[in-house]
């Protein structure tokens, strides 16, 4: 009697309600892992477009202090309540083609003239030249080549690499319009034996 009742078949009924709890069980698992996905998407989405964006270096503008293949995490967020100081190193668009994407260092700021003479560069504001000391981040057998003298006007910037042979900056295309700068790099994610905060400079 008992192997009968262990054999005996399932209604159809009892099958279809399986059935459904199944779907049912099914589709709240969608949609748990669906909400996951828009949180998500809600979170990340704005912090990717609208607070930091990655960017990867390419050519040799800004050796020695980064390389080609550096990945870096640009802070788009930060010049909405200050704005760029000298030193800072940003990420902008290249003012001829905004299609393009450059990192350059900012030397120059809104209301002064910067004069690059004999290697040097000079910073002149208010009637005063002052020759600008870069050699927290370059070597001291780095000249600045060029003959420029160039005053910014407001919101105005004037930028270079760090590489100064090689560099393709305001010495030739001249000043960089504050709406042109994408954000700051504030963060060196790759290669990981460089992962690096990369803070402010001291002149």
């Amino acid at each position: 009697m008992d192997n009968m009742e262990e054999n005996t078949p399932i209604e159809p009924s009892v099958k279809l309600n399986q059935g459904k709890d199944f779907v049912k069980k099914s589709l709240v698992l969608v949609w748990e892992f669906a909400k996951i996905i828009i949180i998500a998407g809600i979170i990340v989405l704005p912090i990717r477009y609208f607070l930091f964006q990655p960017f990867i270096v390419k050519g040799d503008s800004m050796v020695p202090n980064f390389h080609s293949g550096d990945y870096l995490i640009v802070d788009e967020i930060s010049y909405r309540f200050s704005n760029p100081v000298r030193g800072d190193v940003v990420v902008l668009r290249y003012p001829l083609d905004n299609s393009q994407r450059f990192i350059k260092r900012i030397i120059g700021l809104p209301g002064e003239t910067v004069e690059i003479k004999n290697g040097k560069v000079n910073i002149l504001k208010n009637g005063e030249i002052v020759e600008l000391s870069e050699k927290n981040y370059l070597p001291d057998s780095l000249a600045t080549g060029g003959d420029v003298t160039l005053t910014l006007g407001e919101n105005k910037y004037f930028v270079m690499g760090d590489n100064r042979p090689f560099s393709y900056d305001s010495r030739r295309w001249g000043v960089l319009p504050i709406e042109d700068i994408i954000g700051k790099a504030f963060l060196r994610v790759f290669p990981i034996n460089n992962m690096s905060y990369i803070g402010a400079i001291s002149y």
